[in-house]
């Protein structure tokens, strides 16, 4: 491998001669050597959306000359199309600012800025921290891109998945409407529903979900960027911190706004706390629903069997003909994972020492992660299972016929102890209904007719 000479304030290092980063990149590229978690690309993205706001405004306050603001912002425009990817090697596992995949950010668009003026005639430097992190910290700048990406990809990725998740309950919920069924309490017995009334039950916790999250990212909207250091803003002109949001703002057509006290946006992290919270609720949500439906279709001819789901691949490696309810695993394991998160997001949000939080990496990774996964699973369980969820209605008819919790339409007539009898009697002697309630002589074959109707027993009493 060929190498180059690249300097930093501690002295020379060796880069390769093919990659475009500097000295400070390289040294934490060898100090942190600790799992294989690298920064999210799509932090990458945001980082050069951010880095390009900035070198336009400094160029508006004529911080930064013309020539090297615009090299900068084409370096940007470049990394946000994916043109430079493979120069960002840098380790989730590194300091708690993020200083090393901040510089990593400047060194590659320092470089790529002179080999733009170089292409143009125009041998200049571009200095990483004098020219592209012009009137920023990475104690700012870190904060800053975790909030855009966090509003950024629940917009792109999340809210658009669920809603294609809540069109498809929606539709089986009206399909199923009429077809009664058994409810289940305590995983036991309850009064009947339909299918219909079960799967909006799903479709209300999703739309639920899906409210909350729209609102609470809001709460992210906030930019931190003309803090710098600790919150004062220092080396920033009086008007960068508004300009640059604005700027944001205009690059990603979303609306941010400065953060109106510094000195919290840089050490708290209760805002993205907050929102991963609402990322944990979508996840218990979904453990339920696709526990339900794991239940439901269990079988096919020993469990509850209620629904079937799509057969999408072989179930056993030993047993013939065996299907599982895969995409239901895989959603509970990311529901798990999301859990599990929200843990190292809340943990990691109480680090705020004094004027700066030292976890953001770690929190940036986590929140990016759990969008991801979450999108990526509805997306999946929506294609590949509740789009293919189909009622067997002998399997439900037959569970009805059998279910003794039907005696509770007996009550307004007879009353509890009365039904409970009935109940009790049919259990024991292994009879239906019918036969223990006229057998006791509580009630006449008109009135159980009358009472026990399932379609009666699924709405309020008029």
């Amino acid at each position: 491998m060929e190498y180059r000479i690249e300097k930093d304030s501690m002295g020379e290092v060796k880069v390769p001669a093919d990659k475009l980063w500097g000295a400070q990149t390289e040294r934490s590229y060898e100090n942190f050597k600790i799992g294989t978690e690298k920064m999210p690309i799509e932090l990458v993205r945001v980082f050069s959306r951010l880095k390009r706001a900035a070198a336009k405004v400094n160029l508006d306050l004529k911080l930064i000359d013309a020539d090297r603001a615009n090299a900068i912002m084409e370096a940007c425009d470049e990394i946000h199309a994916g043109k430079l990817d493979g120069n960002f090697p840098e380790a989730v596992w590194q300091t708690g600012s993020g200083t090393q995949f901040n510089m990593n950010m400047n060194e590659v668009i320092a470089n790529r800025a002179m080999q733009i003026l170089k292409e143009k005639g125009k041998e200049m430097k571009v200095h990483p921290n004098d020219h592209v992190n012009h009137s920023q910290s990475s104690n700012d700048i870190f904060p800053t891109a975790l909030h855009v990406a966090t509003y950024m990809l629940t917009k792109k990725w999340l809210l658009p998945a669920l809603d294609e998740f809540i069109e498809t309950l929606d539709k089986k919920a009206q399909e199923y409407m009429d077809i009664v069924k058994v409810g289940r309490t305590h995983l036991m017995d309850a009064t009947p529903l339909t299918l219909g009334q079960e799967i909006s039950g799903w479709a209300g916790m999703m739309r639920r979900d899906r409210e909350i999250i729209a609102q609470g990212i809001e709460f992210v909207h906030y930019t931190s960027m003309g803090g710098t250091a600790v919150g004062t803003g220092i080396n920033t002109h009086p008007e960068f911190a508004v300009r640059v949001a604005a700027e944001i703002s205009n690059l990603t057509h979303e609306h941010f706004e400065t953060a109106p006290n510094k000195f919290q946006s840089l050490s708290s992290k209760s805002e993205v706390a907050a929102v991963h919270g609402l990322f944990k609720a979508l996840a218990a949500d979904l453990m339920k629903l696709a526990n339900d439906v794991r239940w439901l279709a269990s079988g096919p001819r020993c469990g509850i069997g209620e629904i079937t789901i799509p057969a999408n691949e072989p179930g056993s490696s030993i047993m013939p003909s065996k299907v599982n309810p895969t995409q239901a695993e895989a959603m509970t394991m990311v529901a798990a994972q999301v859990l599990g998160n929200d843990a190292t997001v809340g943990f990691a949000a109480s680090q705020g020492n004094f004027q700066l939080n030292v976890f953001i990496p770690v929190i940036s990774y986590n929140v990016i992660q759990s969008l991801r996964l979450l999108s990526d699973t509805i997306r999946s369980f929506n294609k590949k299972c509740a789009i293919g969820i189909q009622p067997n209605k002998v399997r439900i008819a037959k569970h009805l016929e059998e279910c003794l919790i039907l005696v509770t339409g007996l009550v307004p007539l007879i009353g509890y102890d009365k039904a409970a009898e009935i109940g009790h009697k049919a259990y024991e002697e292994n009879t239906t209904l019918r036969q223990a309630a006229l057998s006791l002589g509580y009630v006449t074959e008109e009135q159980f007719n009358e009472y026990m109707q399932p379609e009666r027993l699924i709405k309020p009493e008029k």
